[in-house]
């Protein structure tokens, strides 16, 4: 429940990239993209993609939808006075997908131009090309957008489509989620009106278990590339959604790389030295593994000083113990952070969606950090002595 006049409302379907056959690689995304093309109402009457646009523009909502190794999330903001007709309009796209071929033809080359956009970008591409460092040969490592020789052998098929959608968007892999001023009820009631009549067309399947990550040895590798500056990118596996230890991890990627400038990484490497405009850290938690990363981009005269700056607070996060005042500085910090992020429906929404997809309920953020109040120095320190020991990092360079 929410007092605002804007609702919230969307679609969260565990099935993404690595689900996929790697000759299909990027048909998650792709489906993502083309469900907006056309869809069937509950009567059977066509939707089309221009009609899909304006249904919800038309009355100023907005429509978003997103893929990401493990989830498909397709979501809208409206007006609290048309929240039935957008949850109609989400679950028809959802559930009912036309896939028209002169429309889906026209959006594969919307993706292909998505692809050769993000092969300009080495900032975003490393992302991938590091993924597919630690996730060697397996579904997790494979890149969410496709290649072009997969996505002409995905979009010359239109039954790969539907079928992804038959055996994917099912309610045992499905999370409806919603914020607004509506009663709990009502919802509820729009809920299984729109999954109603789309039962007959869903087909549960018995599910092979998700492929094990493999064990892969730490590595180095560089990248030729025509850019001007040297990019990093250096990392390693991390705890897995659910794990005891993720809100530790959670923490010490604030403290290490995480979006502040008093972060340690960007005071050593940027406000001290000057050396780079960039550099940060993320973790990412998955349902079975998970993994950390370091990202700067600096000149190649500086590369070996950037690279023993990074390596030097990696060490010092497991050979220091955080002090009693530094832990409560940390904490208080991402106290802020938290109470900020949750001023946002949005981040709200897909955050609660989230955590209903993998644990089945949904913490508030107040919830989630009396646990994070809870770390302990001791707790950071094994933390960083389990992710950052030098035998476990893998690096790779774009030079």
């Amino acid at each position: 429940m929410s007092t605002s006049e804007v609702a919230y409302v969307g679609f969260m379907v565990g099935a993404g990239t690595r689900d996929e056959e790697p000759t299909l690689n990027g048909l998650a995304h792709y489906v993502e993209h083309t469900v907006f093309k056309g869809c069937l109402t509950p009567r059977g009457e066509n939707v089309t993609a221009r009609q899909i646009i304006n249904k919800i523009e038309g009355i100023g909502g907005e429509i978003n939808a997103y893929t990401t190794k493990e989830e498909t999330t397709f979501y809208a903001a409206t007006p609290v006075a048309h929240y039935a007709q957008t949850l109609q309009l989400l679950a028809d796209m959802v559930l009912r997908p036309t896939f028209p071929k002169q429309e889906t033809d026209k959006e594969l080359g919307v993706i292909l131009d998505e692809i050769e956009s993000y092969e300009d970008s080495p900032s975003e591409l490393i992302y991938d090309d590091f993924e597919n460092l630690i996730f060697h040969g397996h579904p997790l490592g494979m890149s969410i957008l496709g290649t072009k020789k997969t996505l002409h052998n995905i979009s010359r098929t239109p039954t790969h489509a539907l079928n992804w959608v038959e055996t994917n968007y099912t309610p045992d892999r499905m999370v409806v989620f919603s914020q607004g001023k509506m009663s709990f009820d009502s919802v509820c009631h729009q809920i299984e009106k729109a999954f109603e009549s789309a039962a007959s067309r869903w087909r549960l399947v018995s599910r092979s278990l998700k492929q094990p990550v493999p064990k892969v040895v730490p590595s180095t590798q560089t990248f030729k590339r025509h850019t001007h500056q040297t990019h990093v990118m250096l990392g390693g596996l991390a705890y897995p959604l659910g794990h005891e230890k993720q809100l530790a991890a959670y923490l010490l990627n604030n403290i290490l790389g995480g979006g502040s400038l008093n972060s340690r990484l960007n005071l050593s490497l940027r406000e001290q030295k000057g050396l780079v405009y960039t550099v940060e850290s993320q973790y990412v938690p998955l349902s079975d593994t998970g993994y950390w990363n370091v990202y700067f981009a600096c000149d190649q005269s500086q590369l070996e000083t950037c690279l023993s700056l990074t390596h030097k607070e990696l060490k010092r996060m497991q050979d220091e113990k955080l002090s009693s005042l530094q832990l409560h500085r940390a904490i208080q910090q991402l106290h802020g952070q938290m109470a900020i992020s949750a001023e946002n429906q949005e981040n709200n929404v897909l955050a609660m969606g989230k955590s209903m997809l993998y644990h089945n309920r949904s913490l508030t953020w107040q919830e989630v950090f009396q646990r994070i109040e809870n770390i302990t120095s001791d707790t950071l320190q094994d933390v960083a002595n389990d992710l950052f020991a030098e035998n476990h990092i893998f690096t790779l360079f774009y030079a």
